[in-house]
């Protein structure tokens, strides 16, 4: 489309990946309004957390504690 994106999203349910809402486009919130696919992650290097647009919820993953993994 010619235009920048800011960060990306990949939908839970189905593997799309969408620029985020401070992208001009916003593909990830309209793949959610087209789709009712509720949950994203984010597709961005390091980062680790996921998003419900229905409940409007934030999810950060953090690593499990050494003894965890175990």
């Amino acid at each position: 489309m010619g235009a920048s994106w800011v960060h990306l999203r990949r939908c839970l349910s189905c593997g799309h990946v969408g620029c985020c809402d401070s992208s001009p486009n916003r593909h990830a919130t309209k793949h959610f309004r087209q789709t009712a696919h509720p949950v994203v992650q984010s597709f961005e290097p390091g980062e680790e957390w996921e998003w419900c647009y229905e409940d409007e919820l934030f999810a950060e993953h953090r690593p499990a504690p050494p003894e965890a993994r175990l």
